[in-house]
């Protein structure tokens, strides 16, 4: 098996169990077509990589691909998916994180904690009101597991939840209403804040887009955990400048790092993170630990879990 590490060298941790059973070659992108000579399995552990594509065909004879990220976009190519090779991801990994860096956005808007931080830099002592959360209403844009569990952790504090997905469907268990993404622009009215999580395919680059934007409410907050392409950022700068939505939580970005002199860096209403809402203390390590556990499925002959439908782009569910 290979393991494709990125340019910092840091490797993956817990793989020992599958030490004892398989070769593991560790390779940077520059090695990676040496790496691959012989190898039925890639461990994409930097999971940003395009060393796949780039090395084609070779890596062509692989059986298997396990991408450390939810989000497999940056590896799906044409050749790729029209290849036998399976592709798994890290579903799961990141559901109760993201939900609780959603949770917290939302709440650092509606309380307003970075002013009060900067007043108390500051040194001003001034009063103000702040937002009640319960009641509010919260649109999830992605109503596979990350989108879920932000579901349920927003409803227990007390919001309304709608989804979003590529299906309309009604009695979900989480979402209660879920709406077409087809129909996203007569939806998003009602919405006091909408949560981006979906997955980046063809269908839903640039989803939020102008006409997105225009349907909002003057008061909505916008954040994005899911990737930086799925908001058309040219128009969500827009909107928050000429005041038609009054802020936006952005934890991904079309390019990342997000360049110095980007104008989202002083949008008004924008709080800008540097792509971290799922990396909580532990996270390389259970990203090292799950692949082993499949790594180990696979020796065994065993079904992968978390296989992606590499058309859809995403694992899909029965």
């Amino acid at each position: 098996m290979t393991v494709l590490c990125g340019p910092d060298g840091v490797r993956p941790r817990g793989l020992e169990r599958v030490a004892e059973r398989a070769e593991l070659r560790y390779v940077d992108a520059a090695g990676l077509t040496d790496g691959l000579a012989g190898a039925r399995a890639l461990f994409l552990w930097d999971f940003f990589s395009t060393a796949v594509a780039d090395t084609w065909p070779a890596a062509a004879e692989l059986d298997w691909i396990h991408v450390a990220a939810a989000g497999v976009d940056s590896l799906l190519f044409d050749g790729l998916v029209r290849s036998p090779i399976t592709v798994t991801n890290a579903r799961g990994t990141f559901d109760r994180p993201i939900a609780e860096f959603v949770l917290t956005s939302i709440l650092d808007h509606l309380k307003g904690v970075h002013l009060t931080r900067y007043q108390q830099r500051e040194q001003h002592w001034r009063h103000r009101e702040t937002l009640l959360a319960e009641g509010r209403t919260v649109l999830i844009i992605g109503t596979g597991p990350i989108g879920r569990a932000t579901a349920r952790l927003l409803r227990a504090v007390g919001f309304e939840v709608r989804g979003v997905g590529r299906v309309a469907r009604e009695a979900d268990p989480d979402f209660g209403t879920v709406g077409s993404s087809a129909t996203l622009v007569d939806q998003i009215g009602w919405a006091d804040h909408v949560v981006a999580v979906a997955p980046l395919t063809p269908q839903t680059w640039h989803l939020l887009g102008p006409d997105v934007f225009a349907a909002m409410k003057p008061t909505a907050q916008v954040i994005n955990v899911g990737r930086g392409p799925l908001i058309d950022q040219q128009a969500l700068l827009a909107a928050l400048t000429g005041g038609r939505i009054a802020a936006a939580a952005l934890d991904v970005f079309a390019t990342e790092p997000l360049p110095a002199d980007h104008p989202l860096w002083n949008a008004p209403g924008v709080v800008v993170s540097p792509h971290l809402s799922g990396d909580v203390v532990g996270w390389r390590d259970t990203l090292g630990r799950q692949f082993a556990d499949n790594a180990l499925r696979w020796l065994d002959g065993r079904p992968l879990f978390n296989v992606v439908d590499k058309r859809r782009g995403y694992v899909t569910v029965s």
